[in-house]
């Protein structure tokens, strides 16, 4: 793909992340070919030449982030990259920093009380019920697209229940979120994450991690 004329390219100047986002076409480009896209051209590299190595490092199964193979930094160290798929978007982010996840979600459905048990912490669910109804769904999805971003930066985890994780509630931490409460098999990673929250056009929103 072309990054410069199919895609939106920006950057997360704090956090040293470039976001690629692609909206609007009628045959999107897969996720694999915009994060190539991504990563080909913030390293330099024909996007051709990207690899994309999708077996977890510890199990083999094909969960979590997307690793980097080739290329690697100036530093020879690697680069961390993630995408995302919801409806005609596609959203990739990569940096040489730190682990990161990606997470959209779309806003127009209710889950229903069951799903929201088993997805938000006691704390998550009491915010959201305070919130006017025509807000909460936006805030639900942005829970949620924060909640999986933030498991697929840890990649290979025995954290099974997003419920024990609270994190801060969007609109009310500046766009920029962090974990209030965290599940002991985290230790102290939770105080070094940040979600970076990134504006998508439609009815769903979408959410960088970063474990800084």
């Amino acid at each position: 793909m072309d990054v410069s004329t199919d895609g939106q390219l920006v950057e997360l100047a704090e956090a040293g992340i470039r976001v690629l986002m692609v909206t609007g076409s009628r045959r999107p480009p897969s996720a694999g070919a915009t994060l190539r896209g991504l990563v080909g051209e913030v390293s330099g590299v024909p996007a051709d030449d990207v690899e994309l190595v999708h077996a977890c490092a510890v199990c083999g199964a094909r969960h979590g982030r997307v690793a980097i193979g080739y290329p690697l930094t100036p530093s020879g160290a690697p680069w961390y990259a993630d995408v995302a798929v919801c409806g005609d978007a596609v959203l990739a982010a990569a940096t040489t920093r730190h682990p990161l996840g990606v997470g959209m979600e779309p806003a127009t459905l209710d889950p229903g009380v069951v799903i929201d048990e088993a997805a938000f912490h006691a704390s998550e669910r009491d915010a959201l019920d305070e919130l006017d109804p025509t807000r909460r769904p936006l805030v639900r999805a942005a829970l949620w697209a924060r909640k999986t971003a933030f498991l697929r930066a840890v990649g290979h985890s025995d954290f099974l229940e997003p419920s024990r994780l609270a994190l801060t509630i969007p609109g009310a931490d500046g766009g920029e979120g962090r974990i209030a409460r965290s599940a002991p098999e985290f230790d102290s990673v939770w105080q070094r994450v940040r979600f970076h929250d990134v504006p998508v056009p439609g009815d769903r929103v979408a959410s960088v991690a970063v474990i800084g």
